[in-house]
């Protein structure tokens, strides 16, 4: 599914995200794909998740 990124905090690397369905998702820095360095608000990704914990996050080019 895709999302726009809501929050993010670069300390901890985790934060919040909105689906394209309108569900609000928080995301740990463990979902990150291992070539982010940081997310900015209103930014498009791509998201998995197990229902409703999300367990990757890829960016949207």
């Amino acid at each position: 599914m895709q999302g726009t990124v809501a929050t993010f905090d670069q300390t901890t690397r985790s934060g919040k995200l909105l689906t394209d369905e309108g569900m609000p998702l928080e995301f740990p820095a463990s979902s990150l794909a291992e070539h982010i360095r940081h997310l900015r608000v209103g930014q498009r990704v791509f998201v998995e998740t197990d229902g409703t914990t999300v367990t990757s996050i890829k960016i949207w080019n």
